[in-house]
C-alpha cells in the first residue's frame, strides 16, 4: 500500500501565506507525477498544480503566480507554498495531495491523501 500524510493547514488571513507538506511512503518503486488538488464547499475537486518527477509543472489559472509547487524526489514528498500576500477567502478549501506511480512490483498506483483543510479569513 501506498499512504500520503498531508500537513500545514490552518486558518491564515487574507493576504498571508502558507505551505502545505505531504509525504508519500509505501511500498513506493518510483512517483511519477504529484499533485495538489482543493475542494471548497458546495464545488467539485479540481486541480490545484501537478509537478513531475523531472520537475515539470502545471498550474490552475486561479492559483498561476500566487502558489508554487516542488518536490523532493529523495523524499517522495511534494510541498505547495502559498506564497506571502496571495492568499484569498476563495483559496478556502480542503486541499489533497495526490501521487501516481508505480509500486514494488510494477503494480501501478494513484493515492489520495486525507485532506488538510485551508481556511483563509480576517
Amino acid at each position: 500500500q501506498v499512504q500520503l500524510v498531508e500537513s500545514g493547514g490552518g486558518l491564515v488571513q487574507p493576504g498571508g501565506s502558507l505551505r502545505l507538506s505531504c509525504a508519500a511512503s509505501g511500498s513506493i518503486f518510483s512517483i511519477n507525477a504529484m499533485g495538489w488538488y482543493r475542494q471548497a464547499p458546495g464545488k467539485e475537486r479540481e486541480l490545484v498544480a501537478a509537478i513531475t518527477s523531472g520537475g515539470n509543472t502545471n498550474y490552475a489559472d486561479s492559483v498561476k503566480g500566487r502558489f508554487t509547487i516542488s518536490r523532493d524526489n529523495a523524499k517522495n514528498t511534494v510541498y505547495l507554498q502559498m506564497n506571502m500576500n496571495s492568499l484569498k477567502p476563495e483559496d478556502t478549501a480542503v486541499y489533497y495531495c495526490n501521487a501516481q506511480g508505480l509500486r514494488v512490483g510494477f503494480r501501478p498506483f494513484d493515492a489520495w491523501g486525507q485532506g488538510t483543510l485551508v481556511t483563509v479569513s480576517s
